[in-house]
């Protein structure tokens, strides 16, 4: 979206999301496309970025719904960024680069330990959510998906 004026985002944010939740390739690049066509005039970085990081995205695109929906949101990480910049910017200068790490350590485990999905520490064998919406369900596809790496 760096590429985009501000006037255009939302537009161009509804463009972008057939591509995104595609179900197969073929799909998404119809979507891109489609995309090309309505706004490849104005915006051909948008176009060009795209196209420069297709490789990667296709991947994207074998996993479920639920788990995609996960991988692109980005609540959990503006929330997270939001509390450490709360820390941070009361504080004024720090003495030593390790003294700001020791104070961004701390918050990240008294975040932690309120997280949104309740208070205290995780009971032994359960994994807490991120606050993403529909995150029990992708746990399950998550689960399916790698069965080797969640506990159980």
């Amino acid at each position: 979206m760096k590429y985009v004026s501000y006037t255009d985002r939302k537009k161009v944010a509804a463009a972008l999301k057939p591509i995104y939740t595609a179900a197969t390739e073929s799909e998404a690049l119809s979507a891109l496309d489609e995309l090309r066509a309505d706004y490849g005039k104005n915006y051909p970085g948008l176009i060009a970025s795209w196209e420069r990081a297709w490789e990667e995205f296709i991947p994207f695109l074998a996993f479920d719904r639920e788990i995609r929906r996960v991988i692109y949101t980005t609540n959990a990480i503006e929330r997270l960024n939001y509390q450490l910049r709360k820390i941070t910017k009361t504080r004024g200068h720090f003495p030593s680069d390790d003294a700001a790490i020791k104070l961004l350590y701390l918050g990240i485990r008294r975040i932690e330990g309120r997280h949104i999905d309740g208070d205290g520490p995780i009971p032994q064998g359960r994994v807490r959510g991120t606050g993403t919406l529909g995150w029990k369900r992708a746990m399950n596809h998550f689960m399916l998906a790698f069965p080797d790496r969640l506990p159980l």
